[in-house]
């Protein structure tokens, strides 16, 4: 069975919804301290841009071998029309991303010199859509949903201004009355406006800050009450919450259970979390399982760590890790 999820991870198509970001990196050398101020000189030797915010989900999406779709809104700009080259280079669909002559592209630039980040520079506006942007994103993603009828949509939402609560009402209706799974990985922003999703993802922090829980003790018990709070207030089927090094928590409908993280060498945590929604929705749509959902995205994120920068899942990599752990291939 475990094999064969991964073979047909090809015969999902998944949307992801929400906020791209374009990840420059900068890396370079310190050898002095700048005469004009107290800080470092970094000379700078190489330089790469990546997909980062749901546009890596996305490409988590596609390296496990679904078919992708991103929905977003980037700006008229330089930046954007280098997220949409590399969006188009790694087989993503970009019908849905929609330039915006009132938006700017977020950007991250990041500056390292020995694998350690110096300093990182942020591009971005985080005022909501205005009103002409919104209705034409809401309308062509409604139509695409209504034609294409995908598997799965995967909310991606870093509070930049694209999921405002009247785009997050519309596509979950519309993904309800065609039987389309949605999974969520939220921000405080927009917290309670996911109601009546299949999967929602907060990490710890979140669910600190959107309950107002101190959850100082990480057990069983106090997570069943986070779940049951959010229950009260979203109605959602699948609480999926990751404790960073403590592992993850579901709750389905069976109960509630936390899966232990798995020893590894962290170099660096960006971009976990939108590995762990991006296998956590793709596993539970082709099986339902929730403890497998769990297990196999844990591992999932723990393996994107031990790399620097934001890098999408290795398949293979994946593979072979949840057959060392698990014995299930």
């Amino acid at each position: 069975m475990p094999e064969k999820i991964f073979e047909d991870f090809s015969k999902l198509h998944v949307i992801v919804a929400g906020d791209v970001m374009l990840d420059n990196y900068r890396w370079g050398d310190v050898e002095r301290i700048s005469p004009e101020a107290p800080v470092p000189v970094v000379s700078i030797r190489r330089s790469e841009s990546r997909l980062g915010g749901a546009a890596n989900v996305a490409l988590n999406c596609k390296a496990l071998g679904a078919k992708v779709t991103v929905a977003s809104v980037i700006g008229d700009d330089e930046e954007g029309r280098r997220l949409l080259q590399l969006l188009e280079e790694q087989g993503v669909g970009t019908t849905l991303i929609h330039k915006s002559d009132a938006r700017i592209t977020t950007t991250k630039t990041r500056i390292l010199s020995r694998n350690q980040q110096m300093v990182r520079l942020d591009t971005e506006m985080k005022e909501e859509l205005n009103t002409r942007d919104e209705h034409a994103f809401i309308d062509a993603t409604l139509r695409f949903l209504q034609i294409q009828k995908p598997d799965v949509l995967i909310f991606e939402d870093y509070n930049k201004g694209v999921l405002k609560e009247n785009v997050i009402d519309r596509i979950i209706a519309h993904c309800k009355a065609l039987n389309i799974l949605v999974a969520v990985d939220p921000k405080l922003d927009h917290f309670f406006a996911y109601r009546q999703v299949d999967i929602f993802k907060p990490n710890l922090k979140e669910i600190r800050e959107g309950l107002h829980l101190p959850l100082v003790n990480i057990d069983r018990t106090a997570m069943d009450e986070a779940h049951r709070l959010l229950q009260e207030r979203l109605q959602h089927r699948i609480s999926f919450i990751t404790l960073s090094e403590r592992g993850v928590y579901y709750h389905d409908e069976n109960g509630g259970k936390i899966v232990p993280s798995h020893l590894r060498q962290i170099a660096d945590v960006s971009g976990a979390g939108d590995t762990v929604i991006a296998v956590a929705a793709m596993v539970y749509a082709l099986t339902r399982d929730t403890q497998l959902m769990a297990e196999w995205s844990n591992i999932a994120g723990g393996l994107v760590c031990e790399t620097v920068g934001v890098v999408p899942v290795d398949k293979q990599k994946l593979m072979n890790e949840i057959r060392r752990l698990k014995g299930d291939l």
